[in-house]
């Protein structure tokens, strides 16, 4: 990004009211416009405030806020990408000098309605323009607005924990918390309701004209989307409370509704590029990982071609990463590395993939819970898929390698960034292995197959430890952040702290530590996967 700044938009609106008559009405109704009873037969009322609500989940426009919300933070300590530009002198997330002005977009695009975001604003809004209509098969509108918001904000709960969510829509208690234990019970919740309330309104058409994503309005596959939803979660609280996160997942692996397994769904950005398009072919500011690297070159991975192009220095090789946290004097330096390739091309973003649904029921397999198969069967039909949605050929020979494994890092510009990649996890799914041997092969199929999507990435690395994401080398935290255990959350914003201070006090003693991004959230043990 060539400069790091929130824009600010003044609009000043200059209103005159006088001499009040009884014609009133008629004069200025536009003859030509729409009535407010039009709009409302058409639920314009209610439905122009989905998108907002699409748009907010992972923003699209302007790039520079999806750089802050998302791609200086998750996609980078996900292993996924890296930026070459020193930024504030190399002091910034990277190095884990937390940059509580960039982080702050995370939290306002859930949150500020002031500046046209605010997933959390907008869904009230729903609810409430539903409740004021008096019509009940408006609630169908609720039930959707509800499975976008726990899509939203099960992300914004993964990067810092307690949020506001259950008691938002009462105005006397917006401000208050619910721990990240509240707030999954609260998401498992909704998308019960939702899943349970949308039957009757299957074949119902009025959502079409307002849904921005590639299920069309279609409310059978909105039931299935938040069904496939529902196990992720459950997947997600699988360490820190097995019973719910069995109970949930069995349920959702035995829903009627099915599951997510055949289509993926993507969310139109309004004809906008992706943002990592931008940010890293124009701006040059975010490149292919080291882990990256060493990942796909060394399984041979054919997708590498569809994420990354050959850097523009022939002498690094065919594909080049840069290692995380590093130290960094100029941008030139590590500039003609890999750019991001075509798997950001296009005018839609990736909210959960066919690929996604299949690693999730290898991993409840492995779990053992009822209904999800076989893991080796769902493990293979995960990396067909993800082979499948981004054209990459040679799918059986690749799931047939026995022998391949990620590469050692070598940094051609400082050895002292070399790095041994400590497993040498195979591609070829091992039966006989451990039930950790057979968890890290479906999480590194699953972290490759989940890209760009650096949010769930992280999420997964942090739950589980797979893959072996790189510890950075240069850590500017002043000891909050362990280099070695690395970053598990983002402190809490500014804004936040400034203007609802005794809240977030609140929030932060249901932390199990200090108010910073060493400390570990509530379903982030660090202890045995099993």
């Amino acid at each position: 990004m060539k400069n790091i700044y929130k824009y600010t938009l003044a609009t000043v609106v200059a209103m005159s009211l006088t001499n009040c008559t009884g014609d009133f009405e008629d004069i200025n109704t536009d003859p030509y416009g729409i009535s407010q009873e039009s709009l409302t037969q058409q639920n314009n009322h209610i439905g122009s405030r989905f998108s907002p609500l699409f748009s907010n989940v992972i923003r699209a426009e302007p790039a520079w806020n999806y750089q802050l919300q998302q791609n200086l933070n998750a996609d980078v300590f996900s292993g996924y990408m890296t930026a070459p530009t020193p930024f504030a002198g190399n002091i910034n997330n990277q190095t884990y000098a937390l940059v509580n002005g960039w982080n702050g977009f995370i939290w306002s695009d859930a949150y500020d309605a002031n500046d046209g975001n605010g997933v959390m604003p907008y869904a009230r809004e729903i609810t409430q323009q539903v409740e004021l209509s008096g019509d009940e098969s408006g609630v169908k509108f609720v039930y959707l607005a509800n499975i976008i918001k726990v899509m939203a904000m099960h992300r914004i709960s993964d990067i810092f924990g307690p949020i506001r969510y259950s008691k938002y829509n009462d105005y006397d208690t917006t401000g208050e918390y619910d721990s990240q234990e509240a707030a999954y019970t609260a998401f498992f919740s909704d998308l019960d309701e939702a899943i349970t309330g949308l039957e009757a309104f299957e074949g119902d058409s009025q959502f079409v004209a307002f849904d921005q994503s590639s299920l069309g309005g279609d409310i059978a596959k909105w039931r299935t989307f938040a069904n496939t939803l529902r196990l992720r979660l459950a997947i997600r609280v699988s360490k820190v409370d097995p019973t719910l996160a069995q109970t949930e997942g069995e349920k959702a692996l035995s829903s009627p509704v099915g599951l997510l397994d055949t289509e993926n769904m993507l969310v139109d950005m309004g004809g906008f590029v992706h943002p990592v398009l931008t940010i890293s072919k124009v701006w040059g500011d975010i490149l292919m990982s080291a882990e990256m690297e060493s990942i796909l070159t060394g399984f041979n991975d054919n997708r590498i071609e569809k994420y990354f192009d050959a850097p523009a220095d022939a002498s690094l090789g065919s594909y080049k990463g840069i290692r995380q946290g590093i130290e960094i004097q100029a941008k030139t330096e590590y500039g003609s590395h890999s750019t991001v390739g075509d798997a950001v091309a296009g005018t839609d973003k990736i909210w959960m993939t066919a690929a996604e649904t299949y690693f999730l029921k290898a991993e409840a397999a492995l779990r053992g819970w009822a209904g999800a198969g076989d893991a080796k069967t769902n493990y293979e039909a995960g990396v067909r898929a993800s082979f499948a949605q981004f054209g990459a050929s040679g799918v059986e020979d690749y799931l047939a390698d026995t022998t391949s494994s990620p590469a050692d890092y070598i940094d051609v510009k400082n050895a002292a960034n070399n790095y041994t990649y400590p497993s040498d996890v195979k591609i070829a799914y091992d039966e006989s292995g451990s039930n950790e041997e057979q968890l890290e092969q479906i999480i590194t199929q699953k972290w490759i197959a989940m890209f760009p999507d650096g949010q769930e990435a992280w999420s997964e690395f942090r739950r589980t430890g797979y893959p072996r994401v790189f510890p950075v080398v240069v850590n500017n935290s002043g000891g909050d952040i362990d280099t070695d255990i690395q970053i598990r959350r983002i402190n809490f914003v500014d804004t936040e702290k400034n203007t609802n201070g005794e809240n977030v006090d609140a929030a932060v003693g249901m932390l199990k530590g200090p108010d910073t991004g060493g400390t570990r959230l509530w379903w982030d043990t660090g202890l045995s996967n099993f």
